[in-house]
């Protein structure tokens, strides 16, 4: 019940959002019956707010309450943000930091440079993790296990999204081990190519990415490896710094980072460090291992 109160809370995408209860029916996959049960009691708990003129409801107080202390946590939104901007006025797409969502992931942060075309995502925007390169980004970097148990689960609740990242996932982690990011070009859109590097935060205790979307006309996969790549791996640096050396904590438990493999300027691959455990998205934590280098090491 408490998985579906939480489902229920997903559809409300921004604070202005209104739904009523079908509109949260048709969302979220629930019986109606059980949604007029949740919403009831997500009111008493100020979790939602009734709106008798409109018979729908909104966010509440406790929610927004909620989510404002939990950011709190991460006061180096700011200087994420500058590092983003960074990257946006170099190319000429949209630049995020986003963190997972059981199947979506959702943007923390953003930048776009002013000539950005195609992509116009914000605060809050969700995103497909089956059709977005920071979705197969986020699988690949996940231990294999706790990967293919949340595979699995999507293939049960969103079995069109499991069809399209089933295929890709270990080609995805073989190049993630390689070469420290992975592209995504012309699966959300034909127009849109993307590039996305999976980061471990301390603070969510999983897998946090960096990723930009780009015209397909523009950066073609060629370009993407040649000249996006080297940028995103420098933001995924600074950016995983930043996260490693934040001592505002969401959560009480710190855990050792655990850092991706990025290709050294000689191409090989720096190697990485371990982690204690990993709350990856899924119902259940698991281990998680460290990322192998090229030669197979742990």
């Amino acid at each position: 019940m408490v998985s579906r109160a939480f489902d229920v809370l997903r559809c409300f995408e921004g604070h202005e959002a209104r739904l009523g209860n079908l509109e949260i029916s048709n969302r979220c996959g629930l019986p109606r019956s059980t949604v007029s049960r949740l919403t009831h009691t997500l009111t008493r708990m100020g979790q939602l707010v009734y709106l008798p003129r409109d018979q729908k409801y909104r966010i509440g107080p406790s929610a927004v309450a909620m989510s404002t202390s939990m950011m709190r946590g991460l006061q180096l939104r700011n200087l994420i943000r500058l590092r983003l901007q960074d990257v946006a006025e170099q190319l000429p797409g949209t630049v995020g930091f986003v963190i997972p969502d059981r199947f979506h992931l959702v943007y923390l942060e953003f930048a776009r440079a002013a000539n950005a075309l195609g992509l116009h995502e914000s605060t809050g925007s969700r995103i497909a993790m089956a059709s977005t390169a920071a979705g197969h980004a986020y699988t690949a970097a996940l231990d294999v296990d706790v990967g293919d148990a949340l595979l699995a689960e999507m293939e049960r609740e969103i079995p069109a999204g499991a069809k399209l990242l089933r295929p890709r996932i270990e080609a995805n982690r073989r190049f993630l081990r390689e070469r420290g990011y992975v592209v995504a070009c012309g699966l959300w859109s034909p127009h849109i190519n993307g590039l996305a590097v999976p980061l471990w935060s301390p603070q969510y205790q999983t897998f946090v990415v960096v990723t930009i979307g780009l015209l397909s006309a523009m950066y073609d996969e060629k370009r993407l490896h040649k000249e996006v790549a080297p940028r995103m791996l420098e933001l995924g640096a600074a950016v995983g710094a930043m996260l490693e050396g934040t001592e505002g904590d969401i959560f009480s438990n710190r855990l050792e980072r655990k850092q991706l493999p990025v290709p050294a300027p000689n191409n090989k691959i720096i190697k990485t460090e371990d982690t204690n455990e990993l709350e990856a998205g899924t119902r259940r934590p698991r281990p998680a291992r460290s990322v192998r280098a090229r030669d197979g090491r742990r």
